[in-house]
């Protein structure tokens, strides 16, 4: 990798606090007295998920961008919060029939995309505003890839590509209208779902940043995006494969860019990744999760040349020409940075979001600025988001070795059924510290959810959740002491699983 584009030069030795989000979904279950040892009886499985309050740092981060007061920050924050769940249970319910989906400007209204009558039922059945369009969300992505495949042939002029739900389209941004219609000719994908937009915009990676803690590679500077298990991850143009670090030390396990633009640092012994991400307010906000928030939604950036910064999710999957190649798999959005705030961390509400990879435009004008999807990383490397202030393992969780957890457990669930663990129970811990959840499904081809759940005084509330379309799921939470289960919930297929438990 050629180094002299990858970072810009320090500029600040300065250290800022690691910045993070708070990630709970509460969840009412039971209103039941819990005895003082751990109880024998299965509880009811219905689960209806209630938000944690925004932090105080992310409502006023969205009064000022937004210009709204703090109660209509709280309802937006809250409004989005309900979208991100129900583009999730949608998305797996439709299947070939969903098309995407978006906030309102305003974050009142959800709109889901499908493809037909029936589907669109199940979208109003669920609270959310039906549109039917041609194109699923699959074809589009197909459409999409054709363009990623040929990203070496285009313009220097062609600013990217993206899935844009609003139109139903993939739309090209680019400051040579001519040339790009050119460029998606060759490709093969002209016609009617593909859009070509003029634009202004000159994308370039935004280094020499902070998310949270600075981190230095010679002497330049980057940041690190989210701590976990062992490290960080960061921008992918940071830093090749092998690159050492400093304050804190450690060395680049892996790293790709262009193509993507993600990398995962494992720090030296001594050095302690908390969950937390800086609000440069003087102050931290508590890193619990990470699901992905619906376009639309707002989204704040946290980066060290122009500090905290809101705006909206506009696209995902984006694909953007930079000047040393085409990276894939971006989200687009309003937010401005500038350099020096690249690989900082992205927040939608209490979630955390991705990794600054670049954009155009700044601060005093406005601009616009892409991310890495956070969830890509932790799935490419098999790492895991830490999640409140405590110390995460030293080494990834092993991958399909769930049986090799201090507390093992198997059962069996058909589809769309619940089983909690330990035993149909709960247990006791008397300390704080980090829970981990290991699910391993004997099938690849089920979708299975994993939740965990603490005893609040008169409910179960769901205090960490990995349900991605998979079988194998995987949970980290830094938690107080106090009652726990785990529910595991077959979302589709039925199988059998091993769910591996270690406690505080």
């Amino acid at each position: 990798m050629n180094r002299n584009w990858a970072r810009w030069p320090a500029r600040t030795r300065g250290r800022a606090t690691l910045v993070g989000v708070a990630l709970t979904t509460a969840a009412v279950v039971v209103a039941i007295a819990v005895p003082a040892t751990a109880g024998t009886g299965t509880p009811a499985a219905g689960v209806a998920p209630v938000d944690p309050a925004p932090s105080a740092d992310i409502v006023a981060a969205i009064q000022r961008d937004f210009n709204l007061t703090a109660d209509q920050a709280k309802t937006r924050l809250t409004n989005e919060a309900k979208a991100s769940r129900t583009e999730l249970a949608l998305r797996k319910q439709l299947g070939a029939a969903y098309g995407g989906a978006y906030l309102s400007a305003d974050a009142q209204g959800f709109t889901v995309n499908v493809t037909n009558n029936a589907a669109a039922e199940k979208v109003r059945q669920a609270g959310a505003t039906p549109k039917i369009v041609t194109r699923s969300e699959a074809a589009l992505d197909a459409i999409k890839a054709r363009l990623d495949a040929t990203s070496t042939a285009a313009p220097a002029t062609v600013a990217g590509w993206h899935v844009d739900v609003y139109t139903s389209t993939v739309t090209v941004l680019a400051r040579d209208v001519a040339a790009a219609e050119a460029f998606v000719a060759d490709a093969g994908v002209a016609g009617a779902a593909v859009r070509v937009v003029a634009t202004n915009e000159s994308p370039r990676p935004l280094i020499d940043v902070i998310g949270g803690n600075a981190y230095f590679i010679g002497g330049s500077r980057c940041s690190v995006g989210f701590s976990v298990n062992g490290g960080f991850v960061t921008a992918g143009h940071c830093g090749s494969t092998g690159s050492s670090t400093t304050q804190p030390s450690g060395t680049f396990r892996g790293s790709s860019f262009p193509g993507n633009d993600y990398a995962w640092v494992q720090v030296a012994a001594g050095n302690t990744p908390r969950g937390l991400v800086n609000n440069y307010s003087g102050g931290t906000v508590t890193v619990a999760g990470s699901t992905e928030a619906a376009v639309g939604a707002s989204v704040c950036r946290s980066g060290s040349t122009t500090g905290w910064r809101c705006g909206t999710i506009q696209a995902k999957n984006s694909s953007v020409t930079y000047p040393q190649g085409t990276v894939s798999g971006l989200t687009r959005t309003n937010a401005c940075a500038e350099p020096g705030d690249s690989g900082g961390s992205w927040m939608s509400g209490s979630q955390a979001q991705g990794v600054t990879s670049g954009g155009s435009g700044n601060c005093t004008s406005g601009g616009t600025t892409y991310f890495q999807p956070v969830n890509e990383i932790l799935s490419v490397y098999g790492l895991t988001l830490v999640t409140g202030s405590g110390p995460p393992p030293t080494t990834p969780p092993p991958g399909g070795a769930c049986s090799s957890f201090p507390n093992v457990y198997t059962g069996t669930l058909s589809s769309g059924a619940n089983q909690y663990q330990p035993g149909g129970s709960y247990f006791y811990t008397g300390n704080s510290g980090l829970h981990q959840g290991c699910l391993d499904a004997a099938s690849s081809s089920v979708d299975f959810d994993l939740y965990l759940q603490k005893w609040n005084g008169s409910a179960w509330a769901t205090v960490a959740t990995s349900n991605s379309p998979n079988a194998d799921e995987s949970i980290s939470y830094n938690g107080t002491a106090g009652y726990y289960r785990y529910r595991v919930h077959a979302y589709s297929g039925s199988g059998s699983y091993t769910l591996g438990i270690r406690r505080p």
